[in-house]
């Protein structure tokens, strides 16, 4: 059985990647990512508050700036809605107690009233905290 098996998040696709080459590591840090998009096609914010750490600071398309909370509370009200997610070709780099995954996040969904597809190449940091890959701010 594999613990990281991500078929078990029914609105995120990874697409692009040979999961049986990645390492135990590598694919834990891949689960966290698509648990976390997951948690925001459900609008769950509690699973969110567990993946992602206190102090992050989200940077939107746009360039505005958001506090996690700030974030939190316009996916719980529906002004950011998710409703599916896809992770293009990643590639997820372990070192330490740190990782991260580039890819293409392919999100379909409603932003602030505009609804469409957004497809935006970026990096999401990782750091391992009490046993669970946590996402985290650039360093």
């Amino acid at each position: 059985m594999n613990p990281y098996d991500l078929s078990v998040f029914p609105n995120v696709s990874v697409t692009g990647a040979e999961l049986n080459a990645l390492s135990a590591e590598q694919r834990a840090v891949l689960f966290a990512q698509a648990r976390y998009c997951q948690a925001m096609t459900d609008a769950d914010t509690d699973t969110m508050r567990e993946l992602v750490s206190e102090d992050m600071v989200f940077v939107h398309m746009s360039g505005m700036r958001q506090t996690r909370e700030e974030y939190f509370a316009d996916v719980a009200d529906g002004r950011l809605r998710y409703y599916t997610i896809g992770i293009e070709n990643p590639v997820v780099q372990v070192e330490g107690g740190k990782a991260c995954v580039t890819c293409t996040s392919v999100l379909n969904a409603n932003a602030y009233g505009a609804r469409g597809i957004f497809r935006m190449k970026g990096t999401h940091r990782f750091e391992l905290r009490g046993g669970k890959w946590m996402l985290v701010n650039a360093q």
